[in-house]
């Protein structure tokens, strides 16, 4: 990641879509002795519930594609099997939110597949490696994953750091470009309630 320029690594943020959208993100900056992982390395250095819960989800996947090809009868059933996944997603954010640690915690200001922006007290040099878990409330999911400083604009009394990830899982990623999508998706359907209800 390091031997990309300033210019190719603000370009590859921009690749992916993103949103402005606030969810709690952890960022803890990496000490002189500590190293980011390869991508291979990841799920080692990652907290298990991280691991588990994204486990389950591709468990989920398997257990309800089957179903499509049964027809009429299976949508009663996939819709019983939809509502245990529902509760099984809700147990595992509670689990997932208690790797939420206060004294790391900040809120994001933009955030997609090539990154996250948070907004934060303290400025943060370029190139600063951090360890960095986001909480997508909206998902029931929750994502652990490395990032480095891209960017760090000062925006009235606090600043905005700009990450991007450099080791991500893939399926992780592809969460974080579906949930953008999705909280998009809700955000145009409320703007036209909302201008129903106002006309």
């Amino acid at each position: 990641m390091s031997e990309l320029s300033q210019e190719q690594k603000q370009a590859q943020f921009d690749e992916y879509f993103s949103i402005a959208y606030c969810v709690n993100a952890n960022v803890r900056p990496l000490g002189a002795n500590e190293t980011v992982p390869d991508e291979d390395n990841l799920e080692e250095s990652m907290p298990y519930a991280f691991r588990i819960a994204s486990e389950m989800a591709a468990l989920e996947a398997q257990a309800i594609r089957p179903l499509r090809n049964l027809g009429d009868h299976a949508e009663t059933l996939a819709e019983y099997l939809n509502h245990q996944s529902r509760k099984i997603d809700l147990m595992m954010s509670f689990v997932l939110h208690q790797q939420d640690e206060p004294e790391h915690r900040f809120k994001t200001v933009k955030l997609g597949g090539g990154g996250v922006i948070i907004e934060s007290k303290d400025k943060l040099q370029v190139g600063t490696q951090a360890e960095l878990k986001l909480f997508l409330d909206a998902e029931a999911a929750a994502i652990f994953c490395y990032g480095e400083v891209i960017t760090c604009e000062q925006v009235e009394d606090s600043y905005h750091i700009a990450f991007i990830f450099n080791t991500i899982r893939e399926q992780d990623q592809e969460l974080l470009v579906r949930a953008s999508l999705h909280i998009q998706t809700q955000q145009l359907r409320k703007r036209s309630k909302d201008k129903k209800a106002g006309s």
